[in-house]
């Protein structure tokens, strides 16, 4: 058995059926960002432990950094397994990958104890995206999610979209998380976006290009997924026309046609979220650079 954390900020709509989902797990906590609406509601009347940061910053989403709001879960709520999974309210684990996670934490629950044998601390498998009734099986940019690990030797990067940082090695399973995020509609999906992209704008001003370590071979030759999918990011981040690249990229080179109508939708989608990015960016830098400006004589 392993545990569950659930992220949730305003999830009425999607956590009666995530908790639905787990009905099988004994210990599942609602970690939330100080909802609202019915959100605390549904997660105590289901009897899940219902835990809040203190003193969150409640003016931005994840209180500004949700690297940090990830990490501080992990270090300070205590669970009841060694394992833990964590997800959002729009995701479900499927069953497939369920009895693929209980057989292969049983398999090496012995072998674990001896750390010299190079045994997994972290597990990653795929997330299927849904949109519109259709899985969107082409146009992701990258189906691995890293979700499943013992919290003792994670942590999180990136005050949004956070990398996974993993102490230890990784492995890989087959099963899938199933994910929903249009399910609130795509008013919120363009809401939501809109606010994590204020936040993408902050990270990317946060630090000099001249300390970014980019690895051209790490960004395409690395053995290690999450190594190229990092190195790839920091590039992409100063490419010219990065949203066009993105539709195209998204579209075309991972064949997001196949997908038919919700794939070109989502590919824009992406593609605009992109654009949103770049240009508070840049008027960031703007304001940042009037403010140097000596005042008028």
């Amino acid at each position: 058995m392993f545990s569950v954390l659930i992220l949730t900020f305003n999830e009425e709509l999607d956590l009666p059926g995530c908790l639905s989902s787990l009905c099988w797990c004994d210990d599942v906590v609602v970690f939330d960002s100080y909802s609202t609406d019915l959100t605390e509601y549904i997660a105590v009347s289901s009897g899940a432990p219902f835990v809040r940061r203190p003193g969150q910053d409640l003016a931005n989403s994840f209180g500004g950094d949700e690297a940090f709001h990830r990490t501080w879960a992990l270090r300070h709520i205590t669970f009841s397994h060694p394992w833990l999974l964590v997800l959002d309210a729009d995701e479900r684990l499927s069953s497939d990958a369920l009895i693929e996670i209980q057989t292969t934490l049983h398999n090496h629950q012995c072998s674990f104890s001896n750390l010299l044998l190079d045994v997994p601390v972290a597990y990653q498998f795929r997330r299927r995206d849904y949109y519109q009734g259709r899985h969107l099986k082409h146009v992701q940019a990258t189906p691995w999610y890293r979700g499943l690990f013992r919290p003792e030797f994670v942590h999180y990067e990136r005050m949004i979209n956070p990398v996974t940082v993993v102490n230890g090695s990784v492995g890989s399973l087959n099963g899938f998380i199933d994910h929903y995020p249009f399910s609130k509609g795509l008013t919120y999906w363009i809401s939501r976006h809109n606010t994590y992209s204020t936040l993408e704008a902050k990270q990317s001003i946060s630090i000099p290009f001249e300390s970014y370590h980019l690895n051209f071979r790490g960004a395409f030759f690395s053995p290690y997924f999450y190594q190229r999918r990092t190195h790839q990011k920091l590039i992409f981040t100063y490419l010219p026309a990065r949203p066009f690249i993105k539709f195209l990229f998204l579209y075309f080179f991972k064949r997001g046609f196949l997908d038919g109508g919700p794939g070109f939708t989502y590919a824009l989608l992406q593609s605009i979220y992109e654009l949103f990015i770049v240009l508070k960016v840049r008027e960031m830098r703007e304001l940042a650079q009037l403010s140097r400006l000596p005042p008028p004589s």
